[in-house]
């Protein structure tokens, strides 16, 4: 793993924010030496300034400069005017991660224009709590050492799985968008437990543990998916009838058709730049 001495953020929107976030928890680096930048927003600079008093520089040449590690975390039609921005300053002893759904390091590494190692990594706003599923990927010029200082970074923060590029828009579509499909499902139980006559605190706390305990048991059980469902499952039973419920409404079609949705985005995104 590279020596982190100094990070810089082009970029500081909620993806670099929960990033951000993480770090600091880790632990990893201190905040004096994370810098933060953006294309003209000053008020966001100023307030994540002074949210976390990390370093807010609007010279994003002074930004990056003596920068280990580059993170490009800007929306998609931004890159190639941000990436422009900072490739005179930028040498191969650095390491650039770019976090903007559906660019590919191909792409970013021919804006640069030199052999600058690029790794692209699709973590979730879940960073914030520690708690990420960070798929990394690298580029061209990215070595070993490179590919595992990005994966430690975001280990950091959750958990960091290396996948190929190619596989980079299903898992935008996956555990990028992953947790707003966990919180859309968490927003209609709790409609349905309130229209049933459950307070909406207790609701809320209720659900809450449901997802944290399945997610546990995901992780920690060593049983898959059908396997959990099934164990809760008795024949005649009330979770029985809610599955059925689900497959008369093709809950399995409904899902399906997110990913397919959010994996196609994620794909005219890269084509859009």
């Amino acid at each position: 793993m590279m020596m982190i001495e100094k990070m810089a953020f082009i970029g500081a929107g909620s993806m670099a924010e929960s990033i951000l976030t993480g770090i600091l928890n880790s632990d990893i680096l201190p905040k004096e030496r994370i810098y933060i930048t953006n294309k003209s927003d000053k008020e966001r600079l100023a307030f994540l300034e002074n949210t976390y008093a990390v370093q807010n520089n609007e010279d994003k040449n002074e930004t990056v400069d003596g920068a280990d590690i580059v993170v490009i975390a800007v929306k998609p039609h931004d890159v190639e005017a941000a990436v422009s921005s900072i490739s005179d300053c930028l040498t191969p002893d650095q390491l650039v991660i770019s976090v903007v759904a559906g660019v590919s390091t191909d792409t970013i590494s021919k804006t640069l224009g030199n052999d600058i190692p690029v790794v692209r990594a699709m973590p979730n706003t879940s960073s914030a709590a520690g708690q990420s599923a960070t798929a990394v990927a690298r580029g061209p010029f990215a070595k070993d050492q490179h590919l595992e200082t990005a994966l430690a970074l975001f280990n950091t923060i959750g958990t960091a799985i290396e996948v190929r590029e190619e596989d980079m828009h299903t898992v935008t579509a996956i555990s990028g968008s992953g947790p707003a499909y966990v919180y859309y499902l968490v927003e209609a139980m709790e409609k349905a437990a309130v229209d049933a006559g459950l307070g909406q605190e207790t609701a809320q706390d209720l659900i809450t543990q449901t997802i944290v305990g399945a997610g546990e048991m995901l992780k920690t059980s060593g049983l898959d998916p059908a396997e959990l469902r099934e164990n809760i499952t008795s024949p005649g039973g009330t979770t029985q009838a809610g599955v059925e419920a689900l497959g008369k409404h093709n809950f399995q079609e409904a899902i399906a058709r997110c990913v397919e949705s959010a994996r196609e985005r994620s794909i005219e995104l890269g084509k859009k730049k």
